[in-house]
């Protein structure tokens, strides 16, 4: 126990002078263009522990760590040392065992890059592993056993198995140490590599009769302090006389053999000879216990001695094996050969790509030369096999270039465009130069992130619709649609409805336009006698930012409907005179009466006019034009024609369904005005009688009671006021006649064509007739009579002259 805790104390002395010895042992170098630095750790260091201080060893910034994504890039599966990007040392990050990283090669060192970006920078650091003695040795077997000729001559060596030692320097094997007896001594032996292995040498002559079986031991020690050691039992069994060992023709056999060569392979033959005869001539050949793992590669033939490949061989792993042959007889004696066979290497390791960084969406305006990934490539191989090379796989806007050994940089080779190219698929090939090439493929897939730089794009430069009027507000006239290529955010349109004014009012009181659909409804109803057209502006905004904006017009084109009823212009209805025309009796067949003029304020098919006579005194006389309206005879006027003629035209459109008007010609038959005037006159009170009858009914039902008592006062004061006047007028003998003055008129009424006929009318008092002069105008026509004055013509004029001479009188009743 005090044994044990004295090594232990020593190991801890042992760990922390180590540790010293690290610090005083680092060594950097530096280049301008790619810095490198060299450190030197012991072995087995605790996670955490400083290896160096990287920012300052390499003159770099903090701040140079942080922004360049300062990281460490290996190709192993294990990264034994951490960058501390926040202080700029390196520690340990893994245990390190420097037999499981090296083995028994020496130096151990490790070599990993430190890899900056913007700009790209590469430092490569290269960390050797200083050995601690935390190995014992160990021999394969724990128990040798020998059997020797009693017989063996002096000198007689006997190979012993070799003591493995994983650590290396003065920490590894450095001596055997055979327990003390009278017949052997210990030899030693050093191999070009620098193993060591141990022979027994036979000194004193063996007497099995006096000592049949010898028991020593072997002991291994190596080098380090604290020193460590291993043992292994070695039992001696003396046979009887055979006193010639087997003897090889050859020091060292020397062969080549090609990497992955397959099993059974053929590599080389050795020989040994014993000058024995019988049973101790017989020489048996195995692979000396000098070295382990040899026969798991190899096997050889006990009889002839020829050695074969048995497991495949890597020259990755092994690019020189050397092991020992031993040639034994049947009596026991051995001889020992080397055998060195060099593996030639074979292009068997494709190439490897490390993807160090890859950047996938990519923004689509990124400008050429982006770099969206870098990756490294290695190869196992050595030489031109182990040369590399990428390239890309099809027709892509990309490329790839290395501005540092086997490290390669993805970029952008053009201008992206996401709505050509959304996703790609990357496929980079990295080759080696070996014959045949191997080539191994990897795929990056990228996306490309929108950019908003397309506009929406309205399907039509200009949308035309029709819509009928008296539409209902809010019925959908129709739905203009944009598209844009970008997507998202970048492709969500709204509509919008420019500001315009359309007669003075703004264009949102006649449409509107729904902004995510895009349809356009009526705001109001449409008068198309008001409005024929609507004109205006929609526009199409993208959700991107800045937005983008396209603008398209749109047409509304308001169909006509038959809502309005045809509107007559001539003869014009008058609600106090009556209107007629005058057609002398000596008129001719197709003599022009007048002309019905109407006019409908729709449009097309439904302001087309038809005339037709409805009603007429006398159907046979007269007729009306279907298109024009005009008012002919249909045959010669006779003194037997009614003076009175009246007749009913319907004025009809030829709108679905179609609308009429109605209009009523009085025309009068006769040469002159005094012929036609009673029949006028009479017509004229019955028609006025007629329509004032319902107002006189009510106003009399209102103010009856009123006017009752009134009345009767009224009338009894009138009569006796009337019965005086009479008196004295009756006792005078004198008339009292109204004088009115010449060419006195009162125009009431407007007459339907532009005649003028001159009167007078005189009246008195106590007669009961009255004298009327009248003058000839140049057309006489028109006969208008007023019901307001009974038996008073009116005179109308016109632009034709007013003849002043009177004519005969006329006497009215």
């Amino acid at each position: 126990m005090a044994s044990k805790e004295h090594h232990r104390d020593r190991d801890v002395r042992w760990r922390f002078q180590g540790a010293m010895y690290m610090v005083f042992f680092q060594f950097i170098f530096l280049c301008q263009t790619e810095a490198q630095i060299r450190y030197s750790i012991p072995e087995e260091m605790k996670k955490g522990s400083l290896v160096g201080n990287v920012a300052q060893d390499l003159g770099l910034d903090l701040k140079r760590l942080r922004s360049g994504r300062a990281r460490i890039v290996t190709g192993e599966n294990i990264q034994y040392t951490e960058l501390k990007a926040d202080k700029g040392t390196l520690v340990v990050n893994e245990r390190i065992d420097r037999e499981q990283l090296c083995g028994d090669i020496t130096p151990c060192s490790f070599t990993f890059e430190i890899l900056l970006e913007n700009p790209m920078e590469l430092h490569p650091v290269t960390i050797e592993v200083l050995d601690v003695n935390d190995n014992v040795p160990t021999f394969q077997n724990r128990h040798l056993e020998f059997e020797i000729s009693e017989s063996a001559a002096l000198g007689s060596r006997f190979v012993l198995e070799s003591a493995d030692d994983a650590d290396v320097g003065e920490n590894g094997l450095q001596n055997y140490i055979l327990t003390p007896n009278n017949n052997f001594v210990l030899k030693q032996h050093v191999n070009p590599d620098g193993s060591k292995y141990a022979e027994m040498l036979l000194q004193k002559p063996l007497d099995r009769e006096e000592q049949p079986h010898l028991s020593l031991k072997l002991l291994a020690v190596d080098g380090g302090n604290p020193q460590r050691s291993g043992t292994v039992n070695i039992d001696v069994n003396i046979l009887d006389a055979n006193d010639n060992a087997p003897v090889f023709n050859q020091s060292v056999y020397k062969a080549t053999v090609i990497e992955n060569a397959p099993k059974g392979t053929y590599i080389v033959t050795v020989n040994a000879s014993d000058i024995d005869s019988g049973s101790y001539g017989q020489v048996t050949y195995y692979f000396s216990k000098s070295k382990a793992g040899i026969a798991d590669l190899f096997n050889i033939d006990e009889a002839t001695g020829r050695i074969y490949v048995v497991e495949e061989i890597d020259f990755e792993k092994d690019k020189k094996i050397e092991f020992r042959v031993e040639a034994k007889d049947q009596g026991g004696l051995t001889d020992s050969s080397k055998v060195e066979i060099e593996v030639i290497d074979v292009n068997d390791n494709a190439p490897v790509i490390n993807v160090l960084s890859f950047t996938s969406p990519v923004s689509e305006d990124s400008t050429a030369g982006t770099t969206i990934g870098i990756i490294n490539v290695k190869d196992l191989d050595s030489g031109e096999n182990g040369k590399v090379r990428c390239t890309i796989e099809g027709n892509v806007p990309f490329t790839i270039k290395s501005n540092v050994r086997n490290y390669f940089a993805l970029m952008t080779d053009a201008s992206l465009d996401r709505e050509k190219l959304s996703e790609c698929n990357i496929t980079v090939i990295a080759s080696d130069a070996g014959s045949p090439p191997l080539s191994v493929k990897r795929t990056f897939y990228l996306k490309v992130s929108d950019v908003n730089d397309n506009p929406p794009v309205f399907q039509q430069n200009v949308y035309n619709a029709f819509i009928a009027e008296n539409n209902s507000p809010g019925v959908s006239v129709l739905s203009v649609n944009a598209e844009d290529p970008d997507e998202n955010q970048n492709a969500h349109i709204s509509y919008i409805l420019e500001e315009y004014e359309i007669g003075g009012s703004p264009v949102s009181e006649y449409v509107s336009v729904n902004a995510e659909s895009g349809v356009i409804h009526a705001v109001r109803s449409f008068d198309y006698e008001q409005i024929k057209q609507l004109l205006f502006v929609i526009k199409a905004q993208d959700g991107g930012s800045p937005p983008l904006s396209s603008n398209v017009t749109v047409k509304i084109m308001i169909q006509d409907q038959n809502d309005n009823p045809p509107q007559v212009l001539y003869p014009v209805q008058t609600g106090g005179s009556l209107v007629a025309e005058m057609v002398p009796r000596s008129a001719d067949v197709g003599y022009l009466v007048t002309k019905v003029v109407a006019v409908d304020v729709d449009s097309g098919q439904n302001a087309w006019l038809s005339y037709k006579l409805q009603k007429a005194t006398d159907r046979a006389l007269f007729e009306v034009g279907l298109q024009n309206g005009e008012i002919r005879t249909i045959r010669q006027v006779t003194d037997k024609d009614a003076v009175k003629q009246r007749l009913t035209v319907i004025v009809e459109d030829n709108g679905q369904p179609s609308r009429s008007a109605t209009v009523i010609v009085n025309v009068a038959v006769a040469d002159s005005f005094p012929e036609v005037l009673s029949e006028f006159t009479d017509f004229t009170h019955d028609k006025e009688y007629n329509d004032n009858l319902t107002f006189y009914l009510v106003l009399a039902l209102a103010v009856v009671s009123f006017l009752f008592i009134t009345c009767l006062v009224v009338i009894i004061s009138v009569k006796i006021y009337r019965w005086r006047q009479s008196r004295v007028l009756y006792h005078s003998n004198l008339p009292v006649i109204p004088y009115y003055p010449p060419r006195y008129s009162d125009t009431l009424g407007t007459g339907t064509l532009q005649h003028v006929y001159n009167y007078e009318v005189c009246r008195t008092t106590d007669s009961r007739k009255s004298d009327c002069k009248f003058g000839r105008a140049g057309s006489q026509n028109v006969l208008i009579m007023d019901p307001s004055s009974t038996g008073t013509m009116q005179r109308i004029q016109s632009e034709k002259s007013i003849l002043d001479e009177p004519d005969s009188p006329l006497e009215v009743s």
